[in-house]
């Protein structure tokens, strides 16, 4: 199979490749300047539970009255645990469906995800999903993020999380080129083999490629290395390729993985 090609087209404001998105809304902070950008290039909005606070939080300190009408949600669904009542009913007047799902096996990101499988199976086609937020505050509710990927990419092919700080997504096992947009991805970036025993890795484009093996230690300004003719081995247990960087003159990452991986850049949201 060829390589499977990736690209951030929802950071840009007119994206070159066109493409279905679907935006989920978590409750964690974010900017207005990100929300603005993921907004106007996904065709689906759902808040997830206390995500309909962040949004409308965010909105109203940031545009007027009558501009805060642009970012109406198609839905909110969750536990509704975390949502407030004054924005359960400023949504609600608006004609925005407020879904109450009581099953406590399934996280609100998984509720929001069942509804756009409903919809999807309607319509006939599969989205690409955008996570705004997932990778911060609590830390087990950043590792279910990381578990949710994992899961969805047995069934889905483009799942993006992101952040004001970060995007990532889950490369499954086998060749993938990732189009590197220098205007919004800063030079720091990882691979991290969560939920894997190892995986094997081979990389081109990037400041330290894994074909051989880079150790960093807590003292940024020293590095050792150790070469190896075979791939690198990426384990909890060892080698974990953090800081890494992106280089400007390489418009393309190359990566070749055993396993499922998580890959992960820098946002420079400035930049939207």
């Amino acid at each position: 199979m060829p390589p499977l090609t990736w690209d951030l087209s929802f950071l840009e404001a007119q994206p070159k490749t066109k493409r279905n998105y679907a935006l989920i809304i978590l409750n964690q902070p974010f900017s207005f300047r990100l929300l603005q950008r993921l907004w106007q290039n996904s065709s689906w909005h759902c808040c997830a539970d206390g995500g309909a606070n962040r949004l409308l939080d965010t909105v109203s300190k940031a545009e007027d009255a009558q501009r805060r009408l642009a970012f109406l949600p198609d839905l909110i669904k969750g536990d509704l645990d975390s949502l407030r009542d004054d924005v359960r009913d400023s949504y609600a007047s608006q004609g925005v469906a407020v879904i109450h799902d009581h099953d406590q096996y399934s996280t609100d990101l998984m509720k929001c995800v069942e509804e756009l499988v409903q919809k999807e199976h309607k319509e006939g086609i599969q989205y690409d999903i955008i996570i705004l937020g997932g990778l911060s505050g609590r830390l087990d509710q950043t590792i279910h993020t990381l578990s949710y990927l994992h899961k969805l990419r047995k069934v889905r092919e483009r799942v993006f999380t992101v952040t004001d700080d970060n995007v990532a997504w889950v490369l499954d096992e086998g060749e993938h080129h990732i189009n590197i947009d220098q205007k919004f991805l800063g030079q720091t970036c990882g691979l991290l083999p969560v939920g894997v025993d190892k995986a094997v890795l081979t990389t081109q484009g990037l400041k330290w490629n894994l074909s051989m093996c880079l150790i960093l230690t807590h003292d940024a300004a020293i590095h050792s290395f150790d070469f190896f003719e075979a791939d690198t081995d990426s384990c909890f247990d060892g080698m974990v390729s953090t800081s890494n960087h992106l280089l400007p003159e390489e418009p393309i990452v190359y990566v070749k993985t055993s396993k499922p991986i998580v890959w992960t850049a820098e946002l420079k949201v400035d930049n939207l």
